[in-house]
């Protein structure tokens, strides 16, 4: 059985974009990449028609290498239950109003099963005190939640630290 990975927006956003003069941003650039040089291989990464709408709007050329790099990605589907699932952690308060795109992401993933869900959304989705209340409301609805972390999170120790 292969793990399952939600492929948020953000993620695929800094995989393709041109090199930031930020160097947060340029070193979640360089870790995306890195990423999804091993994640393509070893994990199903998955996305929704939301990631694809996202993706898609924009400068031209950066919408293009965005709906390229989502290619070999599987779509979800928004079903009614995902549906349901968003307006529960809307009406919760797990997710504000206002970003209800994000709580359509956590509900695809979570109503689908995927195991994980990938992002550099810190604001709504990886966020450590939405966390518990993200899940709380995924689990009260009868789903799972996928676990949600930033590509760092869910590569393989590549860097040596064998001592910890």
């Amino acid at each position: 059985m292969s793990i399952t990975v939600y492929v948020e927006t953000s993620v695929v956003s800094y995989l393709t974009a041109r090199p930031s003069r930020d160097v947060v941003i340029a070193g979640y650039q360089a870790i995306t990449r890195e990423w999804w040089r091993s994640a393509t291989a070893a994990f199903e990464l998955v996305a929704s028609e939301l990631v694809i709408s996202e993706a898609g709007a924009g400068d031209p050329d950066a919408a293009r290498a965005r709906l390229e790099a989502l290619e070999s990605v599987t779509l979800l589907e928004a079903t009614l239950d995902a549906e349901r699932l968003a307006g529960t952690l809307l009406d919760s308060g797990a997710i504000p109003r206002r970003a209800a795109g994000d709580a359509a992401h956590i509900a695809v993933a979570a109503a689908n099963g995927a195991d994980y869900l990938v992002t550099w959304n810190f604001r709504h989705i990886a966020n450590a005190t939405m966390r518990s209340q993200i899940e709380k409301a995924c689990r009260q609805a009868g789903y799972e939640p996928p676990v949600i972390c930033t590509p760092s999170e869910l590569m393989e120790d590549s860097h040596g630290n064998d001592e910890n």
